[in-house]
């Protein structure tokens, strides 16, 4: 009976020990997959800032369609002016102008076309993926554009975002929940989130 006794005992204290070492290390592997996930998704965050904002420079306004945007990327062109030539220390002191020179053929300048894809990501970056929110099976991030007014001025903005149901599907749920609402305190969204269709930002990150 005492040996029963003891045997039952000592299963008891291994599943405790079990259960409290468990219970230690469930946020700490929650945290660890977090933030590689959040890691990599800010990455991609980052890279669709840096195509609307080209976009926006090239035609004025944000996309709120990926298909654009990725398109835009992968075909378009920067304009972009070089200068040949300078002005000697000797021209510049008898008072000649960048003006000047360019008329006698000093100094030359010529407009360029360079890739966009090229000159924002490099050539060999995988423009299509950034559509993919990372870690989910081809789930798009959401993105959204909208006209605010701020000191009565009316501006185009964007936003492109993903919760964290989406983001950590498959790890706990209760953890998730929790982290849900210490995202909604501090930034007003249970995810991540670029820029905002509510208000002008500055395309600023809920990371940053």
């Amino acid at each position: 009976m005492r040996t029963a006794i003891q045997i039952v005992l000592t299963i008891s204290i291994v599943v405790l020990a079990y259960l409290l070492y468990d219970g230690i290390m469930k946020p700490i592997r929650f945290n660890r997959e977090k933030d590689k996930r959040y890691e990599k998704t800010i990455e991609r965050l980052k890279a669709i800032r840096t195509a609307e904002v080209a976009f926006k420079v090239e035609n004025g306004h944000y996309t709120a369609s990926f298909d654009s945007l990725i398109s835009f990327i992968k075909n378009g062109n920067f304009r972009v002016v070089k200068k040949y030539g300078m002005l000697s220390d000797s021209l510049l002191q008898a008072g000649w102008t960048e003006k000047q020179a360019l008329k006698k053929g000093i100094i030359r300048r010529d407009t360029v076309l360079v890739p966009i894809l090229d000159s924002l990501f490099g050539k060999n970056y995988p423009i299509d993926s950034i559509r993919y929110v990372p870690y989910t099976p081809g789930i798009e991030f959401k993105l959204k554009t909208n006209t605010v007014e701020t000191g009565k001025v009316k501006v185009n903005v964007f936003e492109a975002s993903v919760e964290n149901d989406i983001l950590l599907n498959g790890l706990d749920p209760q953890l998730i929940i929790n982290l849900n609402d210490e995202r909604k305190k501090m930034t007003g969204f249970p995810g991540l989130r670029v820029g905002s269709v509510e208000e002008a930002n500055n395309n600023a990150g809920n990371w940053e």
